[in-house]
């Protein structure tokens, strides 16, 4: 068990990840769509700036969970985790101008799905390529295709890279935040198959 431990962790993270290929993004889209997360949004905002630069995407749309973030002198407030990835995306070369934030406070991946297809509905965009935590990026594609389904919307996902904020494939077990995102986006996976 022991010897076995590491390379079964290492899988069992690894087959969260969607990687480049048939099931991820190819070619440009209409929009990136930058998801929610407090604990990985600059890892998400500096992923989609590197896709808006490599001209993947000219819009960038942005989920807002209603989470605050610590302090900042600079601003004398908490400012909104949405806000501090639009900074992010600033700061990698997005122009404010390409930066959507899209209506309304969302409480899951499904709910940031809805919000997209109403977007994409309502700006008539027929791609968009979701940027997700890494091991998030599985459901956030079975979630965005689900919604997405019937629209003529073309769904591909990005993840953004492992490292810094989330722990890599290899090693996430030693890292108390990698308990909290590799075993519980199992018990996510399940949820979502059963209930949407």
């Amino acid at each position: 068990m022991v010897v076995a431990w590491p390379a079964a962790a290492w899988a069992a993270a690894e087959a969260l990840v969607v990687r480049p290929g048939a099931a991820a993004a190819a070619g440009p889209a209409d929009a990136l769509v930058v998801l929610a997360g407090s604990a990985d949004y600059r890892g998400r905002a500096r992923r989609a700036a590197e896709l808006y630069a490599e001209g993947r995407a000219g819009l960038v749309l942005l989920t807002d969970d209603g989470q605050r973030g610590g302090w900042s002198a600079a601003e004398q407030r908490n400012p909104l985790f949405v806000e501090r990835a639009a900074e992010e995306l600033r700061r990698g070369g997005v122009p404010d101008a390409r930066v959507v934030r899209l209506e309304g406070v969302v409480g899951s991946t499904y709910e940031e799905a809805a919000r997209a297809r109403e977007f994409a509905a309502s700006a008539r965009l027929r791609s968009v390529v979701v940027v997700a935590g890494a091991y998030q990026s599985r459901r956030a594609l079975w979630t965005f295709r689900r919604v997405f389904g019937g629209s003529g919307v073309r769904v591909g996902v990005e993840p953004a890279p492992t490292g810094g904020e989330t722990p890599g494939p290899a090693l996430w077990w030693l890292r108390p935040r990698g308990w909290r995102l590799v075993p519980t986006e199992y018990f996510k996976l399940a949820y979502y198959r059963l209930n949407y």
